[in-house]
């Protein structure tokens, strides 16, 4: 079988991740690279965070969803560095995090305020609004932050610049 790396681009767009899945493991930005040398093929992904519980499940997804479409020598390599960072969030992948009820990440991770935690206006997902409050540094998962809208008063999930 002749295999070409857009092939397996476009196989890993339908890999969800399993903590929020309304976005694929390309919407974030995962996906560093694909190698495919003879018939084997590795994909090569970076954790959210180090140790992230959800990397075990999205290997073991990419590599059935390799199988799935015939390929049978397949490889999940993680790497560390780079480290992951929200900047490598698709705008599709934003689009789809507030859809979802998630506000998407504010500002690049270069940004120096972010380092200190300083407070920013987080748009609610919910109805737009801006007047919002942390009301932990953790959500649902170490990846997000728990607010709450002050007009509408949804609690709301944003997922963390970093």
């Amino acid at each position: 079988m002749q295999t070409n790396s857009s092939e397996i681009w476009k196989l890993m767009e339908q890999v969800c991740d399993p903590e929020i899945p309304v976005l694929s493991i390309t919407d974030l930005g995962i996906v560093r690279d694909v190698e495919i040398e003879n018939e084997a093929i590795t994909v090569i992904i970076t954790p959210t965070y180090t140790g992230c519980p959800a990397m075990d499940v999205i290997e073991v997804n990419i590599k059935a969803t390799l199988q799935e479409a015939g390929f049978q020598k397949i490889a999940v390599k993680k790497i560390l560095s780079p480290a992951w960072t929200t900047d490598w969030l698709t705008e599709a992948g934003k689009r789809k995090l507030k859809a979802y009820g998630i506000a998407p990440p504010v500002g690049q991770s270069t940004d120096k305020s972010i380092l200190f935690d300083e407070p920013r206006a987080i748009e609610c997902p919910q109805c737009t609004s801006h007047k919002t409050e942390m009301i932990s540094q953790f959500g649902s998962t170490a990846c997000k932050a728990l607010y709450r809208c002050l007009d509408c008063l949804e609690p709301f999930d944003y997922f963390k610049c970093h």
